[in-house]
């Protein structure tokens, strides 16, 4: 480990930086990204004023927790919105949606065809070719009510 001890410590802390920038994007988490911050800072300032690792890893560790604290507050008040909040919930997509009755409706249960697909449903008594609305979903069954 001769080539360790003569690297400057500054691109120690630099490649930890980039690994966990790297680690970051792969393993998104929005953690890591405030030690990548906190690593390449410390960096930054073992290059403009090299202080030894002991005091270099205190710097680190101070960074950090500050780093840390700052994002933290800064996700709470502005929080990230999703662009498409219903792209992983087709049941929600369905909401509002026409349906036609697949398979009658008989005690609040039966079978409707959205699209290409059919889904479990819950309503009023229907019959097979019947139309209806979507109004709220349960998991992977519709809600459904006759058209007004």
């Amino acid at each position: 480990m001769v080539w360790l001890e003569s690297l400057s410590s500054h691109w120690l802390w630099l490649g930890l930086g980039l690994l966990l920038a790297i680690a970051e994007v792969a393993i998104p988490g929005v953690f890591l990204i405030w030690l990548a911050g906190a690593a390449i800072a410390t960096g930054v300032i073992a290059w403009l004023m090299p202080l030894g690792m002991p005091l270099e890893v205190l710097v680190f560790a101070v960074l950090a927790v500050v780093s840390v604290f700052i994002g933290r507050n800064y996700l709470r008040n502005n929080p990230i919105v999703a662009a498409d909040p219903l792209m992983n919930d087709r049941g929600g997509r369905a909401v509002g949606e026409t349906v036609v009755v697949a398979q009658v409706i008989e005690g609040g249960q039966g079978k409707v065809k959205l699209g290409d697909s059919e889904w479990l449903a819950k309503g009023p008594d229907a019959e097979p070719g019947t139309r209806m609305k979507v109004t709220a979903h349960e998991g992977g069954i519709l809600v459904v009510e006759h058209l007004h």
